[in-house]
């Protein structure tokens, strides 16, 4: 990998970025817990499914004290769709760490903000530099994928050094560009997402620093980055009851630890039963008289985990206490169901 990187990296992104890039919400200020929340929203998450989402958190949870201060079913339903609700649990931990150690107002000094519960190097540099123009650099999979074609780099991106050292290459770049910092880091994301984006070939033809690029002057743009190959993912198949009485539906809470920690589940049970096993099972559950108003199959992908799974829904005429029965107004604005489940119930 290059020791260093063009003197003309950092202009060449500064014009193109100012010359025109994606109107986000959340490029509208510089407040810091705008930024912090759109890092962690846009985790794992595409840019137009977030939209929505950040402008109905903000218009429910419009600052860090009402985010410290809200109850945990309404914080858990504000996040429902966007998954890894850990992510929506640490940003609540961390806002009542700026509330009780900071006075309410976000730290403006990297290792302080590093140090909030579920903020990374990625989320520190991208926060620190963009909202206090510190010198930290925020190496995202956009920015590795930059940053591995301008220099050429075979290294797989997947290894945590190969990360460091991309942060170590750009330091000097952002010390060299105060007053800039934030642009330097937005127009990195830009470019990663846009010309040199993810699953497609290289728009080399408009990158604004294609001349400085080694990838592309070699041809091998298209097979870089590399990355490590993916651990295969484990595979669980479960049953799953869709059970109506009424208009109530019944839930549960999943365990406190664990996959999809503490947050509501249609029951289910492990393995794929067929209809004669699913009734010999529900028979079971209290529900007094049942019919089977519909089966479909679904499937769910975790980072590590595919959930394959079979969902019966049923008519039931009890409603035993073992269940929570949601009432529709509670499924709409208190209870958030994973989607995992979620797309039983909206297939209905």
């Amino acid at each position: 990998m290059a020791h260093s990187l063009p003197e003309t990296f950092a202009p060449l992104l500064l014009r193109w970025y100012a010359a025109g890039h994606r109107d986000l919400p959340w490029r509208q200020d510089r407040e810091p817990y705008h930024i912090w929340l759109s890092e962690i929203m846009l985790q794992q998450t595409r840019v137009e499914a977030v939209r929505g989402y950040y402008a109905r958190f903000l218009a429910e949870l419009p600052n860090i004290a009402a985010l410290a201060a809200c109850e945990e079913r309404r914080l858990t339903k504000l996040w429902e769709g966007l998954g890894y609700y850990s992510r929506v649990r640490n940003l609540q931990k961390a806002a009542q760490v700026i509330v009780s150690q900071h006075g309410g107002v976000f730290p403006a000094d990297y290792a302080a903000i590093r140090a909030l519960p579920g903020v990374g190097d990625y989320t520190a540099g991208a926060v620190a530099s963009i909202c206090f123009d510190r010198p930290t650099p925020a190496v995202d999979g956009n920015v590795l994928r930059v940053l591995a074609r301008v220099t050429e780099d075979p290294s797989p991106v997947t290894k945590q050094s190969v990360k460091k050292s991309y942060e170590l290459l750009l330091r000097p770049v952002y010390e060299e560009n105060p007053g800039s910092r934030g642009e330097l880091t937005q127009a990195l994301m830009e470019l990663g997402a846009t010309v040199c984006g993810p699953n497609r070939a290289p728009q080399c033809e408009v990158c604004p620093i294609a001349a400085l690029c080694l990838a592309r002057a070699h041809g091998t743009a298209a097979a870089l980055p590399v990355k490590a190959p993916k651990r295969a993912k484990r595979a669980e198949d479960y049953t799953v009851f869709c059970l109506r009485c009424g208009d109530r539906l019944a839930v549960e809470r999943r365990p406190e630890h664990g996959l999809l920690a503490g947050l509501w589940e249609l029951p289910n049970t492990p393995g794929l039963l067929d209809e004669r096993q699913a009734g010999e099972y529900a028979s079971g559950q209290g529900l007094g008289d049942v019919r089977l108003r519909s089966a479909r199959d679904g499937r769910h992908i975790f980072t590590h985990i595919v959930w394959t799974m079979r969902c019966y829904t049923l008519e039931c005429s009890a409603m035993p206490p073992r269940y929570h029965w949601a009432t529709p107004d509670e499924l709409r604005e208190e209870i958030s169901l994973p989607t995992a489940f979620r797309q039983f119930v909206d297939a209905e």
